[in-house]
């Protein structure tokens, strides 16, 4: 027999940095503060997971001696969670979205991150706040440990709240975020400006052009669409 939904509620999980957050402006910040350099967001995009934070070939030596040590990797966390607080931004058009979002009746929104700052659920709580946008209007916020899968905390959300997965919808930028959605019978909703590319997303990881919006607008516009959001005037 098919599986019983006690509510026609429908569930969106937005992932933080990258596909709300310009998370790359926030990390070369920091990288600059510290005298190291990240590199273009072009080549940051195409790095595999274990090198992007290192740089690619001019700025790994000098980023690996800055990071290498406990007390420097603890420096640049304190300055990544400052500017996180302080400066760090949604991109254009993302926090419209999210209010309008946020007030869609029957519509549970939450919100997962491996957002790595001091305290992240704080960390984002103020960026928000900077947009007029209170992080407790969310359904949830689940902060992800390194090493766990996504699926885990997606999985979770939609069984807590009882939502038929054909009514579920997940919001990413990295191949991860799809295989997250995939994995847990979600329609995945995948950006390209954040932490991946178009390139890397669809001919490493296979992910569909379909599912892709290349720019902060195309996915506002495909996810007011896919759920029937006007626009607030």
């Amino acid at each position: 027999m098919p599986p019983h939904y006690a509510n026609d509620e429908r569930l969106i999980i937005f992932d933080a940095d990258g596909t709300l957050i310009d998370g790359f402006s926030a990390i070369d910040r920091t990288f600059s503060a510290n005298g190291m350099d990240i590199g273009k967001l072009e080549n940051f995009q195409k790095r595999r997971k274990l090198l992007k934070y290192l740089g690619g070939i001019k700025e790994f030596p000098i980023n690996l001696r800055k990071q290498f040590g406990k007390q420097n990797r603890k420096l640049l966390r304190a300055t990544l969670t400052d500017v996180y607080r302080n400066e760090a931004v949604m991109y254009p058009g993302l926090a419209d979205l999210l209010r309008d979002v946020l007030a869609t009746p029957d519509l549970r929104v939450a919100l997962v991150t491996r957002n790595v700052t001091i305290e992240p659920a704080v960390t984002l709580g103020k960026l928000f706040a900077r947009h007029q946008i209170d992080i407790d209007a969310f359904d949830t916020v689940a902060c992800v440990p390194l090493g766990q899968p996504k699926s885990t905390a997606f999985r979770a959300i939609r069984n807590h709240f009882l939502i038929n997965p054909a009514r579920a919808y997940a919001v990413g930028d990295e191949h991860t975020d799809y295989l997250a959605a995939i994995d847990t019978g979600m329609h995945p909703f995948m950006v390209s400006y954040g932490f991946e590319d178009h390139q890397r997303l669809t001919e490493k990881f296979g992910v569909p052009d379909e599912v892709i919006s290349r720019s902060p607008d195309a996915v506002c516009a495909r996810i007011r669409h896919g759920l029937g959001i006007t626009r607030a005037s």
